[in-house]
């Protein structure tokens, strides 16, 4: 899958097996930042890379941040490579986030490779050029627009996810469809018992059409100022909700929460019908895995972090809602949401998760 960007063409390749590793150790002038946990994982895959050309990091919220980027940094000035380096980095959102900001910074722009080892980073993250950092415990709040020159999804590695991160990643697998439409609806209900038992030809085509359907979005609004906004729904509660939580919900899990609370608001401004509502929270439902009481904060909590989040242009509250359903999904920025609204949203989901426990 080809995506075009005003700074390049850049290719997606779903890898079937392993030889593209090779080919990626053979490059020269090569820079590699790998998650520390894929590296213990894979380490057959990675044995032949030079101890000064590469840098373990530990895959954290706390790390993604601009001392850990600067660090990075400082590491390749030390390889005799200037501009001509490539960065290679494998692993999740968090390594992408971080190693996508250094090589849109160093040397003014150097070559940079993406081999995303999450679900959560394949179907999502991986395209668009989005680089984040977090400021001050507030989530992506420092960024630039900078895509890779090729990235290779090898889903052989998610196998290896924890239930926590690969649940997570069908999070984000849920929304597009949910967005795209009454038959992304019904393709989910079809095809949730295969993808949680991790079925790879599934995993595969699930990748692709997520991939498909956010391509739409990024390359008629590359820079996020109109219709790629629309990839925000669940967002503004998604974001909301790991902040509060110290991280401890992953973001995909977030996000899922964030679409039941999103269509509630929807539900109570008759935008969605209750079939597509509860619908919906049926497959939700399936990836969602948390402890509730940490999301037992107050009001005001969430309010700070919702007003942090980068969507918040004004005093009033925006975030993106499903506004009308049926062959696709209409989305809508809503600037008019209101406190009790939210407030409404989270107690009824902190009831309908009550029940399923």
């Amino acid at each position: 899958m080809k995506i075009q960007s005003s700074l390049k063409e850049y290719e997606v390749t779903i890898e079937k097996d392993e030889t593209f590793f090779v080919k990626l150790r053979e490059m020269s002038n090569t820079f590699y930042v790998i998650d520390r946990k894929v590296f213990d994982l894979y380490r057959e895959l990675f044995s032949e890379i030079p101890e000064e050309q590469l840098y373990l990091l530990e895959a954290t919220e706390e790390n993604k941040v601009i001392e850990t980027a600067l660090t990075i940094c400082e590491k390749i000035t030390e390889i005799p490579a200037k501009r001509n380096a490539t960065l290679i980095s494998v692993g999740g959102g968090i390594i992408q986030d971080i190693t996508g900001f250094v090589a849109n910074v160093m040397y003014r722009g150097i070559r940079w490779i993406f081999v995303p080892t999450t679900l959560l980073a394949a179907c999502d993250s991986c395209i668009g050029g989005k680089t984040s950092l977090n400021y001050k415990k507030f989530k992506n709040l420092l960024g630039t627009f900078y895509p890779p020159e090729a990235i290779h999804v090898y889903t052989t590695m998610f196998r290896t996810l924890t239930d926590r991160d690969y649940k997570s990643g069908l999070g984000e697998v849920i929304k597009f469809n949910i967005m795209a439409g009454i038959d992304g609806l019904e393709n989910m209900e079809g095809s949730i018992g295969k993808l949680l038992d991790r079925a790879p030809e599934t995993i595969d085509r699930f990748v692709a059409s997520s991939l498909a359907y956010k391509r739409r979005f990024i390359e008629a609004d590359e820079f996020d100022r109109g219709e790629r906004i629309k990839l925000n729904f669940a967002h503004t509660f998604g974001h909301a909700i790991e902040a509060v939580t110290d991280y401890v919900i992953p973001h995909g899990t977030a996000v899922a929460i964030g679409m039941i609370m999103a269509n509630h608001i929807s539900g109570e401004r008759e935008y969605l019908s209750q079939d597509i509502i509860k619908r919906s929270e049926k497959v939700l439902l399936q990836v969602i895995d948390i402890e509730l009481p940490l999301l037992n904060r107050s009001i005001d909590e969430y309010m700070r972090a919702i007003r942090k989040d980068k969507k918040q242009e004004s005093d009033s509250l925006t975030a993106v809602l499903i506004t009308s359903y049926g062959d696709h999904g209409e989305l809508s920025v809503m600037h008019d949401i209101t406190q009790n609204e939210i407030q409404s949203a989270i107690n009824y989901f902190v009831k309908l998760y009550g029940e399923k426990v």
